[in-house]
């Protein structure tokens, strides 16, 4: 809309000074072109992908959960608004989110380190936006337990877990088969401390744990003792917040609960000789939430405190070999990331 610029003459002259002034400051402004307006513009959303029986599982600490088909999650572009997913009460936040086709059993780790293994089928089929059910109804809980990590179950590779007091224990396979204990223990949370993270490796690669406050270490997964030992050496106040499994070739996508992210190349993050040792600034936050190893063309989940989620292609993360503060990837108020997945793209 254009406005005719109104007769001035009998308006104060200090308010016409004003606004001639701002008049001027606006013109001279249009005369540049910042690198963002150069840049060309983005390519149209690619549809998001075709039906699919993979499914996004939301889960609160408390084991309220729903699975929804993947692809009735529009792709948006980094820094969305979302979309409301999982409704549950207020004080039942999201705690968990995790991609698993419906034939797959999922595992399911507690704050205590123990392990249980459901169905996919089992946990109630709804809409993005529905209420979820309990899962727990089989789970054996103690006082003051709650979910901390899913993932699918695969047989093949192995499982890396790190405590939020840094130690790390991996495990094959053939532990979480179906065979497996409901509840078993992967380590001593009430010595070591509670679960903070898990990731599923191949079995040749290194393992990234990440903390809190953006520091990580990155070691051979071959350099953990049987029985776990320490994995990354803690500043006062800091604790350990994710594991992933890395190659040198690859990257690891960073985000905190503020909605920043960046794509952490490994070339720029050389590995330790040892595990234990103590970590080196991955990104300057003081809020990480999540690591995640990033393939090529991999889709992001990510979703707040708040239930609104947001799905991308992690191409549109900038990956970089070093420290800096992240980029938009979720744009909210008065809300903050919880949990975040990666899911290769169809």
């Amino acid at each position: 809309m254009i406005i005719d610029r109104p007769d001035l003459t009998h308006v104060d002259p200090a308010v016409r000074d004003y606004i001639e002034s701002l008049e001027a400051e606006l013109n001279h402004l249009r005369g540049k072109r910042t690198p963002v307006e150069a840049a060309p513009p983005l390519p149209p959303l690619e549809p998001s992908e075709p039906p699919t029986t993979f499914n996004v599982i939301t889960l609160t600490a408390s084991g309220i959960a729903k699975r929804t088909p993947r692809h009735l999650y529009t792709r948006q572009r980094r820094g969305g608004m979302g979309i409301f997913d999982l409704d549950a009460p207020d004080d039942e936040p999201p705690a968990i989110l995790t991609v698993a086709d419906e034939s797959q059993h999922l595992l399911i780790f507690t704050s205590l380190a123990r392990c249980y293994r459901l169905p996919v089928s089992q946990i109630v089929e709804a809409p993005v936006r529905a209420k979820g059910q309990p899962v727990t109804g089989k789970m054996t809980l103690a006082a003051g337990e709650t979910l901390v990590a899913a993932l699918p179950d695969e047989a093949k590779g192995a499982v890396a877990l790190v405590s939020r007091s840094g130690f790390v224990r991996y495990l094959r396979h053939h532990v979480f088969g179906e065979y497996m204990k409901p509840g078993a223990s992967m380590f001593d949370a009430n010595r070591i401390g509670p679960l903070a993270g898990i990731c599923r490796t191949p079995g040749d690669g290194d393992l990234f744990i990440a903390t809190r406050m953006g520091k990580a270490i990155r070691f051979s997964e071959k350099l953990v003792p049987p029985q776990g030992g320490p994995g990354i050496r803690l500043e006062a106040g800091d604790e350990a917040v994710a594991i992933a499994s890395v190659y040198s070739d690859g990257g690891v996508f960073l985000v905190d609960a503020d909605g920043k992210g960046t794509i952490r190349l490994m070339e720029g993050f050389n590995p330790n000789k040892s595990a234990g040792g103590g970590g080196k600034i991955a990104m300057n936050t003081d809020s990480m939430i999540a690591a995640i190893s990033i393939q090529n063309r991999d889709d992001i989940f990510m979703i707040s405190r708040l239930s609104k989620i947001v799905r991308f292609l992690s191409e549109e993360v900038p990956a970089k070999e070093g420290v800096v503060s992240g980029v938009n990837c979720m744009a909210f108020r008065a809300d903050a990331v919880v949990a975040a997945v990666a899911s290769p793209k169809i």
